[in-house]
């Protein structure tokens, strides 16, 4: 008899456009992953909502997440993709989980602090009970394991201890799902400025985002920050540098990178020729993605054919999930 896939669960939310960061650091795993495992990974439209975006924004933005992780290598034939708000039982597990989530532990989450820090004129439930929806959307699927960066380790505990309460108070329903990659060491992408990670908001010239056109990607990586003077032999290589060294790594050739790396080594390298190469390399990888994204989401047609997939077959294990919760806390009533 065939062994029972373990089930993994992940989110993104449908604000702002993917970048090189999403690709490398979690999307390749994900495709892997979709081999390997059942996998549930949806957009997290709900989650989007308390920062109140535009509602004529919304569909286009989702559409866009759908096609752009489509595109990348996410087969729909072999994965759960769905959209948050196609799976109401996810809200009515919502409601039964902050039950059992307290003000006080929510209120000292760093993200919610940071928030309040940030936007303290939008301050709403919502980014209060943040964790609490991001530990249903895991334990509705009942997943056993996540994919989550480091700042988001916090969130998984948080799902685990819910977990841990309902299935002490009601009787033994949900595992307690563990934090999951493939041993190798995360991926990070670095800014082109400097300056961090590659974000969706906080820079865009120094973010290479999947949907830029190929002039747009030369021109980021021409004006990305290197020092404008060499060292002497043997000097340590700065980041500035190593950044797009770590970039070549990821879209050229292996030689390539061998080649800059010595060049600065013998302290002979050109930064021009660098970026250049770089460019057309990343041009290379990103062109393919960005035009299957496109057509993707014109075809409207086909997009909603997935999302309506993809919410039957979310919903389908999502409702056997929410009855035996509910059948447990004792509000079954016929």
């Amino acid at each position: 008899m065939a062994t029972e896939k373990e089930i993994v669960v992940s989110g993104i939310r449908p604000t702002g456009y993917l970048h090189l960061g999403n690709y490398f650091g979690a999307i390749r795993n994900f495709i892997r992953m979709q081999e390997d495992f059942n996998c549930y990974f949806f957009v997290a439209d709900w989650h989007s909502l308390t920062t109140h975006p535009d509602p004529k924004d919304l569909r286009g933005n989702v559409e866009r997440v759908l096609a752009e992780n489509i595109a990348s290598g996410l087969d729909p034939e072999k994965v759960v993709l769905y959209v948050q708000s196609d799976v109401p039982e996810i809200a009515e597990l919502y409601l039964l989980m902050n039950m059992l989530a307290y003000v006080g532990e929510l209120e000292k989450v760093p993200t919610f602090k940071d928030k309040v820090r940030l936007q303290p004129q939008n301050v709403n439930a919502g980014l209060l009970t943040y964790p609490v929806l991001m530990a249903t959307d895991i334990l509705i699927q009942r997943a056993v394991k996540v994919p989550v960066g480091k700042d988001q380790g916090q969130h998984l505990e948080m799902a685990r201890n819910f977990a841990q309460r309902f299935n002490h108070r009601y009787g033994n329903l949900f595992p307690e799902p563990e934090a999951f990659n493939y041993g190798d060491s995360l991926v990070r992408i670095p800014s082109l400025d400097g300056t961090g990670k590659m974000s969706k908001s906080e820079n865009e010239l120094a973010t290479l985002y999947l949907a830029d056109e190929d002039d747009k990607i030369l021109n980021k990586i021409k004006k990305a920050k290197t020092d404008s003077a060499t060292g002497v032999i043997g000097s340590p290589m700065p980041e500035s540098v190593s950044n797009l060294i770590d970039l070549m790594k990821l879209v050229s050739a292996p030689d390539v990178a061998k080649f800059y790396t010595e060049a600065w080594d013998n302290q002979t390298i050109r930064f021009g020729d660098m970026k250049k190469q770089l460019g057309e390399d990343m041009v290379k990888f990103i062109a393919p993605i960005r035009e299957k994204a496109k057509a993707l989401q014109q075809d409207h047609a086909y997009m909603q054919r997935i999302m309506k997939h993809g919410a039957e077959k979310a919903r389908e294990n999502a409702s056997k999930t929410l009855n035996e919760a509910k059948k447990l806390i004792g509000i079954k009533y016929y």
